[in-house]
């Protein structure tokens, strides 16, 4: 991106994260100081630690913290402004009452919008940064050597993309992480079920020698940094992680799913950036992922399981979205995405079986994560389905909340 272009650094949290929002403080000035961005580090703060969050926060001058009451205000805001059909429940798709990765990601796009920002770098709060010959090594950096421009004016360590999309405008860069794996299994990996938990996941139709792929690459991570390496290309959706992520414009166009108490659903953009073969550049700069301590509790990890499961039973949906999106065109990808729900029930059915079974062979704490899947597995199946309608429905009024977005300053 240009100098001077604003750029908005994110952070969702619903937890302390004092030591993760300090890390990323340093990186928003390192993109001011050495790389003439106009930085606007934004945190959504649904947490109980806003207080010790804010003193983090004022040594960044273009920090803004907003908790829920703030994102209400604003979002109700451009709601009205808006005029959707259903309003009321717009909002509860932008800010619902249970955790959504995908509905809390759509909140900084707005507030993106609003602030003036040209692109948007997401980052978690379960992370820090690598060191490397002493100097801490900011995915920020490599994001905007690229972001933004026509693809043919980036210089990469390599080129893949087709040289028909030199004047397409870079709209992804993204890398990995080093560290926990992303999704909370590690445990369990030498377990003779981790096959059957994790190959669930995998697309209909898929081969034994794909899954067995697939669940050797998944949410596994990246190699250390060792010197800078960039590929300019339609980035693998497999090679870069949501903690690790920004975007041009794409995120303008197309919002990511609101699915509540589920992982996974905020990675649409990336699919839907490598479907319509967008440019994007792929680096090494990956955070350090870390898990933490309420995630090991029993509350903790039957929660985070139970999120997973529903994974597994939303990528029904997605899969077949996946297979057939060929461009970021907002109104295909909801018709997809409506399609989608026209499918029969009874392969996810079977899914949740595969599920239950699965869990209840790993034994131990899985096991009530197991009885919790036998029990509300027909509420489960519902949600998914009702998750992907959602979705289409904020895809038809999107374009509508952005333009509002930007006239709410």
């Amino acid at each position: 991106m240009s100098e001077n272009s604003r750029i908005c650094l994110v952070v969702p949290t619903n937890r302390e994260c004092t030591a993760t929002l300090a890390e990323v403080v340093t990186e928003a000035e390192y993109a001011e100081q050495h790389l003439g961005a106009d930085v606007r580090l934004l945190v959504l703060d649904s947490s109980e630690d806003f207080e010790s969050h804010a003193k983090v926060l004022a040594e960044c001058a273009n920090a803004v913290h907003l908790g829920e009451t703030a994102q209400r205000e604003f979002l109700t805001r451009i709601v009205r402004e808006a005029a959707p059909p259903e309003p009321g429940r717009l909002l509860d798709l932008l800010l619902p009452s249970r955790l959504s990765y995908g509905a809390c990601t759509n909140r900084a796009f707005l507030i993106a919008a609003a602030l003036g920002c040209d692109s948007v770098h997401r980052r978690d709060s379960d992370l820090y940064f690598q060191t490397y010959a002493g100097q801490k090594v900011f995915p920020i950096h490599a994001e905007l050597s690229a972001l933004g421009r026509r693809a043919r004016d980036v210089v990469a360590t390599e080129n893949r993309l087709d040289p028909r999309r030199g004047d397409d405008i870079v709209a992804m860069a993204g890398g990995s992480f080093v560290g926990e794996m992303s999704v909370d299994i590690e445990d369990i990996r030498d377990h003779e079920g981790y096959y059957d938990l994790v190959s669930l996941w995998a697309a209909p139709g898929s081969t034994e020698a794909e899954k067995r792929e697939l669940v050797e690459e998944s949410f596994t991570g990246s190699a250390p940094f060792d010197g800078d390496h960039t590929v300019l290309a339609v980035v693998d959706p497999m090679r870069v992680d949501m903690h690790n992520i920004s975007f041009h414009g794409l995120h303008e166009r197309v919002p990511l799913p609101p699915a509540t108490d589920t992982i996974g659903s905020d990675y649409f953009l990336i699919h839907v950036a490598d479907k319509a073969g967008l440019p994007g550049l792929l680096h090494n700069r990956h955070i350090v992922n870390f898990h933490t301590a309420e995630r090991k509790s029993d509350s903790g990890f039957l929660a985070y399981q139970m999120r997973y499961a529903k994974f597994v039973l939303s990528m029904y949906y997605f899969h077949y979205v996946y297979q057939r999106m060929t461009s970021d065109d907002p109104v295909s990808i909801a018709a997809l995405a409506r399609e989608s729900t026209w499918q029969p029930r009874e392969p996810n059915a079977e899914q949740a079986r595969l599920l239950e079974k699965a869990y209840r062979r790993l034994g131990g704490r899985f096991t009530a994560v197991a009885d919790q899947v036998r029990d509300r597995r027909e509420t489960l199946l519902l949600e998914a389905r009702r998750d992907i309608e959602d979705y289409a429905d904020l895809i038809d009024a999107w374009a509508g909340l952005m333009a509002a977005a930007r006239t709410h300053a």
